[in-house]
Protein backbone atom coordinates (compact mmCIF):
# COMPACT_ATOMS: atom_id res chain seq x y z
CA UNK A 1 0.00 0.00 0.00
CA UNK A 2 1.05 3.53 -0.35
CA UNK A 3 -0.44 6.96 0.04
CA UNK A 4 -1.59 8.76 -3.08
CA UNK A 5 -2.45 12.47 -2.84
CA UNK A 6 -5.84 13.29 -4.32
CA UNK A 7 -6.24 16.82 -2.99
CA UNK A 8 -4.02 19.54 -1.60
CA UNK A 9 -6.11 21.53 0.93
CA UNK A 10 -7.12 19.78 3.04
CA UNK A 11 -4.68 17.12 2.01
CA UNK A 12 -6.65 13.96 1.31
CA UNK A 13 -4.80 10.71 0.68
CA UNK A 14 -5.79 7.15 0.06
CA UNK A 15 -3.64 4.19 0.95
CA UNK A 16 -3.60 1.39 -1.58
CA UNK A 17 -2.00 -2.01 -1.19
CA UNK A 18 -0.24 -3.65 -4.09
CA UNK A 19 1.95 -6.70 -3.92
CA UNK A 20 3.98 -9.17 -5.91
CA UNK A 21 3.86 -12.56 -4.20
CA UNK A 22 6.24 -15.50 -4.53
CA UNK A 23 5.09 -18.78 -5.99
CA UNK A 24 4.37 -21.27 -3.24
CA UNK A 25 3.75 -24.30 -5.46
CA UNK A 26 4.58 -25.17 -9.03
CA UNK A 27 0.99 -25.64 -10.19
CA UNK A 28 -1.71 -22.96 -9.69
CA UNK A 29 0.09 -21.56 -6.64
CA UNK A 30 -2.36 -18.71 -6.11
CA UNK A 31 -5.40 -20.98 -5.92
CA UNK A 32 -3.86 -22.95 -3.07
CA UNK A 33 -6.25 -22.68 -0.06
CA UNK A 34 -3.35 -22.08 2.31
CA UNK A 35 -2.17 -19.20 0.13
CA UNK A 36 -5.67 -17.72 0.09
CA UNK A 37 -5.88 -17.90 3.88
CA UNK A 38 -2.45 -16.31 4.21
CA UNK A 39 -3.19 -13.44 1.82
CA UNK A 40 -6.55 -12.68 3.46
CA UNK A 41 -4.89 -12.45 6.87
CA UNK A 42 -1.91 -10.45 5.58
CA UNK A 43 -3.96 -7.89 3.64
CA UNK A 44 -6.55 -7.50 6.42
CA UNK A 45 -3.90 -6.78 9.07
CA UNK A 46 -1.98 -4.53 6.69
CA UNK A 47 -5.00 -2.37 5.88
CA UNK A 48 -6.32 -2.36 9.44
CA UNK A 49 -2.89 -1.26 10.68
CA UNK A 50 -3.03 1.80 8.43
CA UNK A 51 -6.52 2.62 9.69
CA UNK A 52 -5.59 2.02 13.34
CA UNK A 53 -2.51 4.26 13.30
CA UNK A 54 -4.39 7.00 11.44
CA UNK A 55 -7.16 6.78 14.05
CA UNK A 56 -4.66 6.95 16.93
CA UNK A 57 -3.07 10.02 15.35
CA UNK A 58 -6.42 11.80 15.25
CA UNK A 59 -7.87 10.98 11.84
CA UNK A 60 -11.33 9.30 12.07
CA UNK A 61 -11.75 8.96 8.29
CA UNK A 62 -10.83 5.28 7.97
CA UNK A 63 -12.90 4.33 11.04
CA UNK A 64 -15.92 6.21 9.73
CA UNK A 65 -15.57 4.34 6.43
CA UNK A 66 -15.58 0.98 8.18
CA UNK A 67 -11.90 0.21 7.59
CA UNK A 68 -10.82 -0.13 11.23
CA UNK A 69 -11.54 -3.86 11.13
CA UNK A 70 -9.84 -7.19 10.46
CA UNK A 71 -12.80 -8.33 8.37
CA UNK A 72 -11.24 -9.02 4.93
CA UNK A 73 -14.51 -8.18 3.16
CA UNK A 74 -14.09 -4.55 4.22
CA UNK A 75 -10.70 -4.36 2.52
CA UNK A 76 -10.93 -6.53 -0.58
CA UNK A 77 -11.33 -5.01 -4.03
CA UNK A 78 -13.05 -7.39 -6.45
CA UNK A 79 -10.70 -6.86 -9.39
CA UNK A 80 -7.63 -6.78 -7.17
CA UNK A 81 -8.71 -10.00 -5.42
CA UNK A 82 -9.25 -11.81 -8.73
CA UNK A 83 -5.79 -10.77 -9.89
CA UNK A 84 -4.26 -11.94 -6.61
CA UNK A 85 -5.70 -15.39 -7.23
CA UNK A 86 -4.78 -15.58 -10.91
CA UNK A 87 -1.44 -13.85 -11.31
CA UNK A 88 -0.31 -13.10 -7.75
CA UNK A 89 -0.50 -9.35 -8.29
CA UNK A 90 -3.36 -7.27 -6.94
CA UNK A 91 -4.57 -4.61 -4.56
CA UNK A 92 -7.03 -3.89 -1.78
CA UNK A 93 -9.47 -1.01 -1.43
CA UNK A 94 -7.76 2.31 -0.71
CA UNK A 95 -7.73 3.27 2.98
CA UNK A 96 -8.79 6.94 3.14
CA UNK A 97 -6.52 9.15 5.25
CA UNK A 98 -7.05 12.89 5.76
CA UNK A 99 -3.76 14.38 6.92
CA UNK A 100 -5.43 17.68 7.90
CA UNK A 101 -6.33 15.92 11.19
CA UNK A 102 -2.68 15.25 12.00
CA UNK A 103 -0.65 17.48 14.31
CA UNK A 104 2.45 16.87 12.22
CA UNK A 105 1.13 15.82 8.79
CA UNK A 106 4.44 14.94 7.19
CA UNK A 107 5.61 12.74 10.07
CA UNK A 108 2.22 11.23 10.82
CA UNK A 109 1.48 10.34 7.22
CA UNK A 110 4.76 8.44 7.14
CA UNK A 111 3.85 6.62 10.36
CA UNK A 112 0.51 5.60 8.84
CA UNK A 113 2.33 4.28 5.77
CA UNK A 114 4.91 2.45 7.90
CA UNK A 115 2.20 0.70 9.92
CA UNK A 116 1.27 -1.64 7.05
CA UNK A 117 4.72 -3.18 6.42
CA UNK A 118 5.39 -3.38 10.18
CA UNK A 119 2.17 -5.34 10.69
CA UNK A 120 3.29 -7.84 8.03
CA UNK A 121 6.72 -8.15 9.65
CA UNK A 122 5.10 -8.95 13.00
CA UNK A 123 2.74 -11.52 11.46
CA UNK A 124 5.63 -13.19 9.64
CA UNK A 125 7.64 -13.43 12.85
CA UNK A 126 4.69 -14.89 14.78
CA UNK A 127 4.18 -17.51 12.05
CA UNK A 128 7.92 -18.24 12.08
CA UNK A 129 7.96 -18.76 15.85
CA UNK A 130 4.95 -21.08 15.73
CA UNK A 131 6.51 -23.05 12.87
CA UNK A 132 9.80 -23.28 14.76
CA UNK A 133 8.24 -24.60 17.94
CA UNK A 134 5.75 -26.91 16.20
CA UNK A 135 8.62 -28.57 14.32
CA UNK A 136 10.93 -28.28 17.36
CA UNK A 137 13.37 -26.56 15.03
CA UNK A 138 14.03 -29.84 13.22
CA UNK A 139 15.46 -29.27 9.72
CA UNK A 140 14.18 -25.72 9.84
CA UNK A 141 16.12 -23.61 7.36
CA UNK A 142 15.42 -20.93 4.79
CA UNK A 143 15.30 -23.66 2.14
CA UNK A 144 13.13 -25.89 4.32
CA UNK A 145 10.51 -23.18 4.64
CA UNK A 146 9.88 -23.50 0.89
CA UNK A 147 9.44 -27.24 0.94
CA UNK A 148 6.09 -29.00 1.11
CA UNK A 149 5.59 -30.46 4.61
CA UNK A 150 6.08 -34.23 4.65
CA UNK A 151 3.78 -35.28 7.46
CA UNK A 152 1.28 -38.11 7.74
CA UNK A 153 -0.87 -36.00 10.06
CA UNK A 154 -3.09 -34.11 7.61
CA UNK A 155 -4.12 -31.48 10.14
CA UNK A 156 -0.53 -30.74 11.09
CA UNK A 157 0.54 -30.69 7.44
CA UNK A 158 -2.14 -28.09 6.64
CA UNK A 159 -1.07 -26.00 9.63
CA UNK A 160 2.55 -26.10 8.50
CA UNK A 161 1.56 -25.06 4.97
CA UNK A 162 -0.46 -22.12 6.30
CA UNK A 163 2.47 -21.04 8.47
CA UNK A 164 4.88 -21.34 5.54
CA UNK A 165 2.57 -19.37 3.28
CA UNK A 166 2.04 -16.73 5.98
CA UNK A 167 5.77 -16.18 6.38
CA UNK A 168 6.46 -15.62 2.69
CA UNK A 169 3.24 -13.80 1.82
CA UNK A 170 3.73 -11.32 4.66
CA UNK A 171 7.41 -10.76 3.93
CA UNK A 172 6.75 -10.37 0.19
CA UNK A 173 3.93 -7.92 0.88
CA UNK A 174 6.18 -5.96 3.24
CA UNK A 175 9.14 -5.93 0.87
CA UNK A 176 7.14 -4.86 -2.18
CA UNK A 177 5.42 -2.05 -0.34
CA UNK A 178 8.73 -0.68 0.91
CA UNK A 179 9.73 0.22 -2.65
CA UNK A 180 9.88 4.05 -2.57
CA UNK A 181 7.55 4.59 -5.52
CA UNK A 182 4.00 5.94 -5.34
CA UNK A 183 1.46 4.63 -4.61
CA UNK A 184 3.41 2.20 -2.39
CA UNK A 185 4.03 2.74 1.32
CA UNK A 186 7.72 3.31 0.77
CA UNK A 187 6.95 6.54 -1.06
CA UNK A 188 5.27 8.10 1.98
CA UNK A 189 7.79 6.63 4.40
CA UNK A 190 10.57 8.29 2.42
CA UNK A 191 8.61 11.55 2.28
CA UNK A 192 9.31 12.16 5.99
CA UNK A 193 13.04 12.47 5.21
CA UNK A 194 12.77 14.79 2.20
CA UNK A 195 14.13 18.27 3.05
CA UNK A 196 11.65 21.10 2.74
CA UNK A 197 13.42 22.67 -0.25
CA UNK A 198 13.04 19.44 -2.24
CA UNK A 199 9.42 18.66 -1.36
CA UNK A 200 8.01 20.16 -4.54
CA UNK A 201 10.38 18.12 -6.68
CA UNK A 202 9.45 15.02 -4.73
CA UNK A 203 5.76 15.73 -5.36
CA UNK A 204 6.49 16.01 -9.07
CA UNK A 205 8.41 12.73 -9.00
CA UNK A 206 5.53 11.08 -7.11
CA UNK A 207 3.19 11.92 -9.99
CA UNK A 208 5.26 9.92 -12.48
CA UNK A 209 6.50 7.16 -10.16
CA UNK A 210 3.33 5.02 -10.62
CA UNK A 211 4.30 4.70 -14.29
CA UNK A 212 7.82 3.65 -13.27
CA UNK A 213 6.32 1.07 -10.93
CA UNK A 214 4.01 -0.21 -13.66
CA UNK A 215 6.96 -0.58 -16.01
CA UNK A 216 8.86 -2.57 -13.37
CA UNK A 217 5.87 -4.88 -12.95
CA UNK A 218 5.10 -5.39 -16.64
CA UNK A 219 8.49 -5.28 -18.36
CA UNK A 220 10.93 -8.21 -18.04
CA UNK A 221 13.51 -7.34 -15.40
CA UNK A 222 15.09 -8.79 -12.28
CA UNK A 223 14.69 -5.74 -10.03
CA UNK A 224 11.47 -6.79 -8.29
CA UNK A 225 12.50 -10.37 -7.61
CA UNK A 226 15.94 -9.28 -6.45
CA UNK A 227 14.47 -6.60 -4.17
CA UNK A 228 11.83 -8.89 -2.66
CA UNK A 229 13.95 -11.98 -2.14
CA UNK A 230 16.92 -10.00 -0.84
CA UNK A 231 14.75 -8.41 1.86
CA UNK A 232 13.10 -11.76 2.62
CA UNK A 233 16.55 -13.30 3.00
CA UNK A 234 17.72 -10.57 5.36
CA UNK A 235 14.61 -10.83 7.50
CA UNK A 236 14.70 -14.63 7.68
CA UNK A 237 18.35 -14.45 8.69
CA UNK A 238 17.28 -12.12 11.49
CA UNK A 239 14.50 -14.49 12.53
CA UNK A 240 16.92 -17.41 12.70
CA UNK A 241 19.29 -15.25 14.71
CA UNK A 242 16.55 -14.47 17.22
CA UNK A 243 15.46 -18.10 17.71
CA UNK A 244 19.12 -19.05 17.98
CA UNK A 245 19.23 -17.13 21.25
CA UNK A 246 16.14 -18.88 22.59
Amino acid sequence: MSCETVAIVPRMVKCKKIAILPMMTALSPFLNPTYIIAILIAVSFHECAHAFVAHRLGDPTARENGRLTLNPIAHLDLVGAILFLTVGFGWAKPVPVNSSYFRKPKRDLSLVALAGPVSNLILAFIAFLILFFVTHGNSLSAEGLLQHPDNSNIGLAVLLQILQSSIFVNLALMAFNLIPLAPLDGSNILRAFIPYQFEQRYEEFSRISPFILLALVILPNSFLSTWIYTIIGWVLAGFFGVVGWM
